[in-house]
């Protein structure tokens, strides 16, 4: 009962526009002194955001956070765009497949579904307008391939699960590289589709020369470079996750001085962009913690577990209710939130089923992901509806339904096969 009073009051805190961290870590507090006593309560809230603040594997997200800034500050999303639009731009489609590739590639030197969606709301979905696409389908793009900012490695949403399930970090990001292609290959394929019944909704462009689309490639060399100094330092095993990410900051810093993007006003607003969303992270992962020990405490998991017991459900089936709460989830909350409020209860069951916790980690991060497409309020759709006004919400929803159809069978596949993600880091 406790338990239940403490979520019922979490939820009600953060109805009242309470920040999410700050919430769990209130009820987590009042919780574990209903139950421990005062004393320890205030113990525990000392020194939990010290041994968080103390955890190396986290001080990877403010790295990951400023180079993400200083390559949409260098202009790498543009470069990445230009160059997908030059190699396919020219097919039925072409603009729209076009922003599903930058938003991966762009995924990969950013970690943030938002973000990217953000930066390919002002990139992509203007030249996709101006090409004659619908304003509908367009915005549907740019949203569906926000969501692979979080799914293409590295991420900053699975390295906040392998420090709160302490699981590898590099495990999760070996384990995504495979859903993230399949991810963007049914996308692909869900364009080509649209494209081929609805030609006018997705018209091609004039194909441009050889030579053309030659320089195209050649202007994206500072992405690629990031990329391939970033992922192919981790995976070789050159750098540690963290010196990687601090490595793709100097050459992000550097890429854009090169440029001449970067000033004195630039510079401070790219500091203050990651500053406020490193703190977020961290406010968020302190409560999440504290507020996990409550849990413990409480005994609740294991009272989950004794009501799913009594179902009589087998261990797929549990696993679709729990798909079907974290497609609702994703609708009301970003990434990073839907995660970190329910894992303290989630994992346990998913461990009790036997379920490896990597392939939960990225099963996971795949189902949040289409959440934020989903209505009532999916993330996604609501931030392109803010930045453009003239897109009615209904529109978007109808722009979105092929790549949810496409991502109903990625999350199938990613269910029934588990060894679609585990495989790659079995080998590795």
């Amino acid at each position: 009962m406790i338990a239940l009073f403490g979520v019922l009051g979490m939820f009600a805190l953060i109805a009242l526009h309470v920040p999410i961290g700050v919430s769990m870590a209130l009820v987590g507090v009042a919780g574990f002194a209903s139950i421990a006593g005062w004393g320890p309560a205030i113990q525990l809230l000392a020194s939990e955001p010290a041994a968080t603040m103390a955890n190396l594997d986290l001080a990877v997200v403010p790295l990951f956070m400023l180079m993400g800034s200083l390559a949409a500050i260098g202009g790498l999303a543009k470069d990445i765009f230009a160059t997908a639009e030059a190699l396919v731009g020219h097919r039925p489609g072409g603009l729209a497949a076009t922003t599903i590739v930058a938003s991966a590639g762009f995924g990969a030197v950013c970690g943030s579904s938002v973000a990217t969606t953000a930066t390919f709301g002002r990139v992509a979905l203007p030249e996709m307008i101006d090409r004659g696409y619908g304003k509908g389908i367009s915005a549907g793009t740019v949203a569906a391939g926000g969501t692979l900012g979080i799914i293409v490695p590295p991420s900053s949403i699975m390295i906040l699960y392998g420090v709160l399930t302490e699981e590898s970090v590099l495990k999760l990001f070996t384990a995504a590289i495979i859903p993230a292609i399949l991810s963007v290959s049914l996308y692909l394929v869900a364009i080509a589709i649209v494209a081929r019944r609805n030609p006018d909704a997705m018209p091609g462009s004039a194909r441009l020369p050889l030579r053309d689309r030659l320089r195209a490639i050649g202007r994206s060399w500072g992405a690629i470079t990031l990329a391939v100094i970033v992922l192919g330092g981790i995976y070789s095993g050159v750098f540690t996750v963290n010196e990687a990410a601090a490595v793709g900051v100097v050459f992000a810093l550097l890429f854009a001085l090169g440029r001449g993007t970067l000033n004195r006003d630039s510079f401070v607003a790219v500091l203050s962009e990651a500053s406020v969303a490193t703190v977020m992270i961290y406010v968020i992962v302190f409560g999440a913690m504290i507020f996990s020990y409550f849990v413990s405490l409480s005994g609740v998991s294991a009272e989950i577990m004794g009501i799913i017991n009594g179902l009589g459900l087998p261990p797929l089936g549990v696993i679709f209710l729990l798909v079907l709460m974290y497609l609702v989830l994703g609708a009301f909350f970003d990434e990073v939130a839907a995660v970190v409020v329910t894992l303290p209860f989630v994992l346990p069951i998913i461990l009790s089923l036997g379920y490896d916790p990597i392939w939960w980690g990225i099963l996971n991060v795949a189902l949040i992901g289409v959440g934020m497409l989903t209505p009532p309020i999916g993330i996604n759709v609501m931030l392109l509806n803010s930045m453009r006004a003239d897109i009615p919400l209904a529109a978007i929803y109808r722009g979105i339904l092929a790549f949810f159809l496409a991502d109903c069978l990625r999350i199938a596949v990613l269910v029934l096969f588990p060894q679609v993600t585990l495989w790659l880091p079995s080998v590795m």
